[in-house]
């Protein structure tokens, strides 16, 4: 009888202790299931583009690509752990995590008609943002397939940002970045023309966050000098050095993996910024 209630009563051990360990792998579980995510959505053109993963389906980046980096590329490493505290009270979930949907060529129109837009619409949840940064192919007039006078860059502007706000999203709307063109006694200016303007003339239409890249990148890239910022940060190469480029390059509006980390650090310090003053 004896050996009987010992049985038992080690089974019953068994059974509560089970009973726990299942508790708590459902615990885990449903943390896991709870844990909140805030997306940043990144629309625009090749200077924000990310182009490792499957930018270019089937083709190896360091060997076709590379060194050329967008500066949403290097965008998600200032968005670690530590750094969320920082952008309390705007963001208060559990991690941050980057969508680079940047293409390059793209202007507003081509993104929106080439359904580059409607894939980020259809994701985009509740207090997720959107970064958006065109005006590189919207002003140029020699490529049809991309251009887009004043009023219709700021007619697809006014689209992105109403139809974030309509999914209950954040837009914020960036000037675009700069050329490493043209310098003028040892200051770089500006060489976007109207393109400039009209993203602000939004943000004050509409009320919308925004980040003068176009003025801050100019004002960084003075400040390191133009033989720093050319050899440095554009896609200047010499030959014989990279796999993609044997016989070298002259490009100054794509960003060297440095220049990039230099304007994503930009965006990212004025993010935090204008985050902060949006009405909720």
């Amino acid at each position: 009888m004896k050996r009987k209630f010992n049985i038992v009563s080690f089974l019953f051990v068994v059974l509560l202790l089970s009973a726990c360990q299942s508790q708590n792998y459902a615990q885990k579980a449903t943390a896991k299931r709870n844990k909140k995510v805030t997306h940043i959505y990144l629309i625009g053109d090749s200077t924000m583009a990310d182009y490792t993963g499957d930018y270019e389906p089937r083709k190896d980046y360091m060997k076709v690509r590379y060194p050329i980096t967008g500066w949403g590329q290097v965008f998600q490493p200032f968005f670690v752990k530590d750094s969320l505290a920082s952008l309390k009270p705007a963001i208060t979930t559990d991690s941050v995590t980057i969508i680079d949907r940047a293409h390059g060529g793209r202007s507003t129109r081509s993104f929106f008609q080439e359904g580059r837009w409607r894939y980020v619409y259809e994701h985009l949840q509740p207090n997720d943002y959107v970064i958006m940064q065109f005006g590189h192919n919207d002003s140029s007039e020699k490529n049809q397939e991309r251009y887009v006078n004043i009023q219709g860059y700021k007619e697809f502007l006014r689209l992105f940002v109403s139809q974030t706000r309509e999914k209950g999203g954040n837009p914020v709307i960036l000037t675009p970045v700069a050329r490493n063109y043209p310098w003028k006694d040892g200051k770089l200016e500006n060489v976007h023309g109207e393109y400039w303007q009209a993203p602000i003339d939004i943000v004050k239409e509409m009320n919308v966050p925004y980040i003068d890249l176009n003025k801050l990148s100019m004002e960084y890239f003075t400040k390191k000098g133009q033989d720093f910022t050319t050899n440095h940060y554009f896609m200047n190469l010499p030959e014989n050095v990279y796999v993609a480029y044997p016989k070298g390059q002259k490009d100054n509006t794509h960003f060297q993996p440095e220049g990039a980390k230099a304007v994503a650090s930009i965006v990212y310090q004025e993010f935090k910024k204008v985050i902060k003053t949006q009405k909720k």
